[in-house]
């Protein structure tokens, strides 16, 4: 079967804006990705907003990914280098395996745009529980990017060679 002919398969999506002053009329970057799942045909599942601390983050995507109804996650924020900027730390305490060639082609692809600010980005992803976690600055620009040029394709099981949904049901193999 071509990649034409296989139907789209439409995810739950949980968008985590982590910041200590956005709310939900300032949430740019929440609101982007919102936006570009829904358009996608995918559907959200949930969205919050939570402070910058380790344990609420931990704590709202261990909930999420415990509910088998939640496919993806997407954060944003605090994946800077401040020591208020701990969102890849509370992630990775979660992942069952990491996914290390996120951060490298978002890197990639925001080098193109920013040059060497990239460095500064911590962005990340893995897998827990079957669940797949993205991690993303907190730009609007980077939540564009890394959805546009990265989540998209991989959460369509329509994209060849290879994507993250057809692997899904396999996440959880022992």
């Amino acid at each position: 079967m071509s990649s034409s002919q296989i139907p789209f398969k439409p995810l739950n999506i949980a968008i985590l804006t982590v910041s200590d002053s956005r709310d939900e009329a300032t949430d740019k970057s929440g609101n982007i990705l919102v936006d570009r799942l829904k358009k996608s045909g995918h559907f959200l599942a949930d969205k919050q907003i939570v402070p910058d601390d380790i344990y609420q983050l931990r704590a709202t995507v261990s909930a999420w990914i415990a509910d088998p109804n939640i496919h993806a996650v997407i954060t944003t924020g605090g994946t800077g280098l401040t020591g208020r900027d701990v969102t890849p730390e509370a992630m990775k305490v979660l992942y069952d395996k990491e996914i290390e060639g996120f951060g490298e082609v978002f890197r990639m692809i925001s080098y193109k745009l920013i040059s060497t600010s990239t460095i500064q980005s911590r962005a990340i992803a893995g897998i827990a529980n079957g669940t797949v976690i993205f991690t993303l600055p907190g730009s609007p620009g980077a939540c564009k990017d890394g959805w546009d040029e990265i989540i998209l394709h991989q959460l369509d099981i329509r994209t060849k060679p290879c994507n993250l949904v057809e692997m899904m049901p396999r996440f959880l193999e022992k």
